[in-house]
């Protein structure tokens, strides 16, 4: 007598069965009017493009929402303005490892300089020059005339520079310490005296303030800032490029502001090529596997290119409704096409599969009527099992969009809403295809000028029906004895059981990293950059504010904020790993102020902000001018910024490669955050501020983040399964499955070299709705497998699906090895996981869950039919059948 569960599960199929047999009924009458409606609905759903918006600024992709950071970064704005752009030149001697503390190379250095802060760029018919862009550091004057690097010991000034006689003195009496010169030098030379006599780098850097705003730029989700963007291009890296001509005795070493964006677009750019590649790599497939590679009778390249618009409509549909419902386009969502290409072929394998399977007789004997019946029972095959992996990948996808990481959350609900299109158009308009393309076949048409019969009439016999291909008969005649025998068994579990504790450990290993050095393509001008900044300022690190409030605090407390480079000493080696202080790394304007005044403070704070103001403005003081931020009356000090910056937070990894040590950031950021508080009421109000704090946010939640939409997501995967296949045995036998090649993944990331980052764990959610269609399919399959004899089931489980199951993951695997080439993190990183998935999620779908179905399966669906006849494969596995067989005869 069944179970509940059992009539449930009976039930559950029958519904399912019922609704796609109608749906495949009515396709099969009338598959023109469905495709029309399938174009008419994809052409409603474009009209959400209406409300299409991007998104590109990393701080609204990458960054939890109303973090601490982001209300410091409100309140730093506040005092001091927007963002700014930073342009460096590392200048050392054209001949490696050479003094370039030489006259003759400093002559050539300010030359450079020079044409950098004279030379105008043209943007939209507007002349813009460094001057006219430059960060202030005082009223009318650039911050870099008053920094602090080796040119400022003559003032920029070429002419001082040239009649000067021994430039190594000046350069020692304008920088007094050693441990200034030290900062601003790489691979400085000292004699017994402490002064310098040689170094082989120095550093000029160039700040403008972040227009983007002014451009308009944010309201289009984008940081772009043309004005700013020009000026780079045309002045400061044109200047950069031409130093082997212009500036022979000089080598430099560069990053600009648009650097980044430049080289990571370019590397993005070049590799669209290899996406296109890949869909034509997966079309050759289709069209090889869904008939013969020969156009001719039984092709189907017209059914290839189906499939391929069946991933089109929905790409469009979707991206429609999602525009509609508010969702941002994001720069990680163009990797859409090619994971909704994987997860749409595949359904389209299965469908295919369940048509051939339908057809119990020659083509030429099939009325339309008998095609529409056709329809229906391989739609009623194929739309439950196609309806079980879609609703987990939309569980799966779904969960994730409630990330915190907004551009997750983004590109999730993108997903989620394509996968339901991919159904929806998978069951009807891939569909209609086949049925006019069976209905073409009968007729002995041509593929591509349908309307014409071919001349030589069609060879058929009363006899020719469906007949398994080659890879059914490996899974029925070699794959399924193999891994069903008892020593197949033994081997499967064992082996399995090693794969998933290698992937616990490589899971439990598995670290978050910075991997921005990981986006910029090899070969790029930018690498150079950093190895240089590497090799000859091993200890510089991220720039760091503390900013203090408050006009009367800020007087009433002037000792104490002079003091604060003692304060903030000796904190280099561990948490908060402050640099020491140092000309380069540190600047404090009321130190400043003291300095200047000789230590006779103001006795009042009105002569105090007049004094202060008097400073600013001075020669000596105008390197702190964007430092202080007065009133809009100019009576009080609204606030003032104290400069240091962190050591070096970086690691070498076990290969060698020096990356950003997430980790040692996340514990700056927090110990800096808790010193601030720990001095309380002993300084002015106080708070900090680094424009790399919105990154290191990220960092500190993208862990859990990972863990918990995964977890999340399995959890709700299995409650699906569950409801759609209602066999709690098969369910749970399927969530393992999927729980184990995602942990295994996880390990092998590890073993890679593939960090938790922003692109690795959009990849590991994606892993999730791919693997469970593997498992999916084979699991479902093997509940419509009658019989006693739980091997024969799994048996006829893969001889029947299998086939289908592998061509969907190969025709994903071949697009992955086309990206295995590309130049581009983002599709280095998403082929190496995406081979991970295919290959780990075939080989759990088809190898270890028949296993374990064998083992301890459940009972069948009380519609599911059984095996017909017998073969020497039933021999291996199905001893018990034919025993059963046996003594029925006897019995009869």
């Amino acid at each position: 007598m069944a179970t509940c569960t059992e009539k449930f599960g009976d039930k559950v199929e029958g519904l399912i069965g019922g609704l796609f047999t109608k749906v495949g009924e009515f396709i099969g009458i009338k598959p023109k009017r469905t495709i029309a409606y399938a174009f008419l609905l994809t052409a409603l759903c474009g009209l959400g493009f209406l409300r299409w918006t991007t998104e590109n600024r990393a701080v609204k992709l990458w960054v939890p929402q109303d973090t601490t950071a982001e209300i410091e970064t409100d309140r730093y704005q506040e005092y001091f303005g927007g963002m700014t752009r930073f342009n460096q030149l590392i200048v050392q001697a054209s001949t490696e490892n050479e003094n370039i503390l030489t006259k003759d190379r400093l002559v050539d250095a300010m030359k450079m300089h020079q044409q950098i802060i004279t030379k105008e760029a043209t943007v939209d018919d507007v002349k813009h020059s460094y001057s006219t862009l430059c960060v202030n550091g005082a009223p009318g004057e650039c911050f870099t005339a008053s920094a602090p690097t080796v040119l400022s010991a003559w003032n920029y000034t070429l002419d001082i520079l040239t009649n000067d006689n021994d430039v190594i003195a000046t350069i020692n009496d304008k920088f007094k310490k050693k441990e200034d010169l030290e900062s601003l030098m790489g691979n400085a030379a000292f004699d017994e005296n402490g002064n310098v006599v040689s170094a082989e780098a120095f550093i000029l850097n160039y700040f403008t303030y972040d227009l983007s705003v002014e451009a308009g730029s944010a309201e289009n989700g984008s940081e772009e800032d043309p004005i700013n963007e020009g000026w780079e291009k045309d002045v400061f890296l044109a200047t950069a490029e031409s130093v082997p001509t212009k500036f022979a005795s000089l080598s430099v070493d560069y990053i600009s502001g648009r650097s980044f964006s430049d080289e990571f677009g370019g590397a993005i750019s070049g590799d669209i090529v290899l996406v296109q590649v890949s869909y034509a790599v997966v079309f050759i497939f289709l069209g090889a596997n869904f008939g013969n590679f020969k156009p001719g009778p039984g092709s189907r390249w017209t059914m290839s290119l189906s499939a391929l618009l069946l991933v089109g409509m929905s790409i469009a549909a979707s991206f429609g409704v999602s525009s509609a419902f508010g969702l941002f386009f994001g720069p990680v969502h163009s990797l859409l096409p090619f994971i909704l290409l994987g997860i749409g072929v595949d359904d389209a394998f299965v469908i295919v599969n369940a048509f051939n399977r339908e057809r119990k007789g020659p083509r030429s004997s099939e009325s339309d009527e008998d095609l529409a019946t056709r329809a229906g029972r391989a739609m009623k095959r194929a739309g439950a099992s196609i309806t079980v992996t879609s609703l987990t990948d939309l569980v799966a996808f779904g969960i994730s969009a409630s990330s915190r990481l907004p551009a997750l959350a983004s590109f999730c609900g993108y997903a989620a809403v394509a996968i339901v299109f991919l159904w929806l158009f998978a069951s009807t308009f891939f569909a209609s295809t086949l049925v006019l393309d069976e209905r073409r076949q009968r007729d002995n048409r041509h593929e591509c000028l349908c309307c014409v019969t071919r001349s030589k009439p069609l060879e058929e016999d009363e006899s020719d029906k469906y007949e398994e291909d080659r890879v059914s008969r490996y899974f029925r005649n070699y794959h399924a004895p193999a891994i069903l025998s008892k020593v197949g068994k033994a081997i499967i579990l064992l082996s399995f059981s090693g794969l998933l504790a290698f992937g616990i450990w490589g899971a439990t290993n598995l670290s978050v990293e910075n991997t921005q050095r990981s986006f910029i393509p090899s070969g790029s001008y930018l690498t150079d950059y950093i190895n240089t900044i590497d090799q000859y300022y091993p200890d510089s690190g991220i720039e760091v504010f503390f900013v203090f409030e408050g006009s009367s605090d800020i007087y009433a407390k002037r000792e104490e904020l002079v003091a604060l480079d003692s304060t903030l000493s000796g904190k280099s080696t561990e948490p908060p790993f402050l640099a020491e202080p140092s000309i380069d790394t540190y600047r404090n304007p009321v130190a400043g102020l003291k300095s200047s005044l000789n230590g006779a403070w103001p006795t009042s704070e009105d002569q105090f902000v007049v004094a202060f103001k008097a400073f600013t403005a001075s020669e000596s003081g105008r390197k702190y001018g964007a430092d202080v931020k007065f009133s809009d009356d100019g009576t009080k000090v609204d606030a003032i910024r104290v400069q240091t910056a962190y050591v070096a937070l970086t690691r070498e990894k076990a290969n060698g490669d020096i990356i950003d040590d997430s980790d040692r950031q996340i514990e700056a950021m927090d110990a800096t955050r808790a010193l601030v508080e720990e001095w309380g009421d002993g300084v002015p109000s106080a708070f900090t501020y680094s424009e790399q704090f919105i990154s290191i946010e990220g960092f500190k939640i993208i862990r859990t983040e990972l863990f918990q939409n995964v977890g999340l997501s399995l959890l709700a995967v299995a409650v699906i399964v569950l409801i759609t296949v209602a066999s709690p045995v098969t369910a749970a036998l399927i969530t393992l499955s999927v729980a184990a090649c995602i942990t295994e993944i996880l390990g092998f990331m590890h073993a890679l070299g593939i960090a938790i980052d922003s692109v690795s764990v959009i990849n590991i959610v994606l892993a999730v709705g791919l693997s469970i269609d593997y498992s999916a399919h084979v699991g479902h399959c093997f509940m419509l497998k009658g019989g006693d004899n739980k091997d024969r089931r799994a048996l006829e489980a893969l001889a029947d699906i299998g086939a289908a199951v592998l061509s969907g993951a190969t025709s994903t695997f071949l697009a992955v090895v086309v990206l295995l080439f590309s130049k581009s993190y983002v599709f280095a990183i998403l082929s190496q996981q995406f081979a991970l998935t295919v290959g780990l999620g075939v080989l759990h779908g088809l190898v270890l869950l028949p296993v374990l179905l064998s083992l301890v399966g459940p009972k069948p669906f009380l519609s599911a039919e059984s095996p017909v006849g017998t073969s020497k494969v039933d021999k291996v596995v199905a001893d018990n059948d034919l025993e059963l067989e046996e003594k029925e005869v006897l019995n009869e």
